[in-house]
């Protein structure tokens, strides 16, 4: 039962203020309405059987009084003449039956047929006030039973049957007559609650309308305030919201152009930042390759020679050891070199920069890195972003290194239409991302938010996802446009 009146209840409460207090007239007035139809109803039928039994109580009496003689004289044919006189003079009696003190019918007005039910109805001997009345089921419909003895029922018994289909006519009559004047007013009621309703209704829809212009931030109209109620003292207090939002707007406008201008002070100055890091990287790493490589070749080519023209063993083991030394720093002074600044990313491109660098970490980590690249044939991104995702790659493979104890690493470069999208992901025990990206700062874990910076800076977006014991993968995507 509750879940069939829940919707209709959540309809009942949805519909517009109007509805709801035209509905509530409406009712009201329909609900004195069918009161009062139901109070006159019981007051006309009580009314009415009361003077029906009034009536059938006298013509009964008056044949009570005027047939004792004829049953006493026996003259049954002027017994018989007077019923059919009395029910032809008497309107609404439908029949009499006179029965002497045995209960036998000494007159009737049916005729030669008597209904066989009717002579034992209403039967007895109390007569409770000097009658007796019953309501008797007919095919004509209800009928009263009045039932008066002759002599306290020693010499018979008078009974008269009065039809209440005059009374259910009437009853009908009236009920009709008030149904249309509940309907009447019923209209009157409603066109009488619509004014009221329009008068208290227009300023909340006006309140309305304008609360939505407020919600698309347009502030510039203002609520009639009409009278002093308390939709008047809406309005007024609406109004100041209004001038309230709209100052705290004018203020968050004016603090978030500020807010830009930092902001992309910030980014201008990250990125000078990066590109200068970056050229210092170049020229270290050129240094490195250059000069630091070739002081160690002219070593160890010195060393080389200094152990083919000395005859002693000792110098000559010894001149092996600093050539042994001297390739292993020179081989750290190129990876160096290379961390600072691939050269292959400056001449052939991402895909090659990332393959090489996949290379060497698989190398150095000692686990399965596979690294594919789609779509960079013949074409080169801006210098910026090759950049910018192999410093994020890099960044991530190092962040495998370092706390993902991963035995399965995958790159992936993808050059699309508008972007080109970099996608890092290993096996490794994972980590919970809002947390961690939470209490990056606090924890000096910049490497995440680095990787941030460098993809905003070329219009980028980085997304991280990870789960603990699911490994975790970094998608970066940045736009060819920027």
């Amino acid at each position: 039962m509750k879940r069939l009146l829940r919707p209709i209840i959540v309809w009942a409460l949805g519909v517009s203020v109007r509805v709801k207090i035209m509905g509530i007239a409406l009712g009201l007035v329909l609900l004195l309405g069918v009161g009062a139809v139901i109070q006159v109803q019981g007051v006309t039928r009580a009314t009415f059987t009361r003077e029906m039994d009034e009536r059938a109580l006298s013509i009964a009496r008056d044949m009570a009084a005027r047939a004792a003689d004829f049953i006493l004289l026996e003259d049954f044919v002027a017994l018989r003449d007077l019923v059919l006189e009395t029910l032809a003079s008497s309107k609404d009696v439908r029949y009499i039956l006179v029965l002497d003190g045995r209960g036998n019918v000494l007159a009737h007005t049916f005729g030669h047929f008597l209904p066989p039910d009717l002579q034992p109805a209403n039967a007895g001997n109390q007569y409770t006030g000097g009658f007796r009345i019953q309501r008797l089921a007919s095919e004509e419909g209800i009928l009263r039973d009045v039932a008066v003895p002759i002599f306290q029922g020693r010499a018979g018994v008078v009974r008269v049957g009065m039809s209440e289909e005059r009374l259910e006519q009437t009853l009908t009559r009236t009920t009709q007559q008030l149904l249309l004047l509940v309907a009447a007013v019923s209209l009157l009621g409603v066109l009488a609650a619509y004014l009221p309703t329009v008068i208290l209704t227009r300023p909340l829809l006006e309140l309305r309308d304008l609360t939505r212009a407020v919600g698309r931030k347009v502030f510039s109209s203002r609520a009639q305030v009409r009278f002093g109620d308390e939709i008047g003292q809406l309005a007024t207090a609406f109004n100041a919201m209004v001038e309230n939002l709209e100052r705290a707007d004018a203020e968050r406008s004016h603090l978030l152009d500020e807010l830009r201008v930092k902001e992309q002070m910030r980014l201008q100055l990250l990125d000078k930042v990066i590109s200068a890091q970056e050229d210092e990287r170049k020229r270290v790493a050129r240094e490195l390759h250059d000069e630091t490589s070739q002081s160690l070749t002219s070593l160890l080519v010195g060393l080389k020679v200094l152990g083919s023209v000395v005859d002693l063993p000792e110098v000559r083991e010894k001149a092996a050891e600093l050539r042994a030394l001297g390739g292993k720093i020179l081989r750290d002074v190129h990876d160096l070199a290379f961390q600072l600044r691939p050269s292959l990313l400056d001449s052939l491109g991402l895909a090659a920069a990332v393959q090489r660098l996949a290379e060497d970490y698989a190398e150095k980590l000692g686990i399965h890195i596979d690294c594919h690249a789609v779509g960079f044939e013949g074409r080169r991104l801006p210098p910026g972003t090759e950049t910018a995702l192999y410093r994020i790659v890099q960044e991530a493979l190092t962040n495998v290194a370092k706390h993902a104890e991963a035995k399965n690493v995958s790159v992936i470069l993808r050059e699309g239409e508008a972007s080109v999208l970099a996608i890092v992901e290993d096996d490794g025990k994972g980590f919970p991302v809002a947390e961690v990206m939470g209490s990056a700062a606090k924890d000096k874990r910049l490497g995440l938010f680095g990787m941030e910076e460098r993809a905003a800076l070329v219009a980028g977006k980085l997304t991280i996802e990870s789960t603990p014991g699911e490994g975790t993968t970094v998608f970066v995507e940045v736009p060819f446009e920027q």
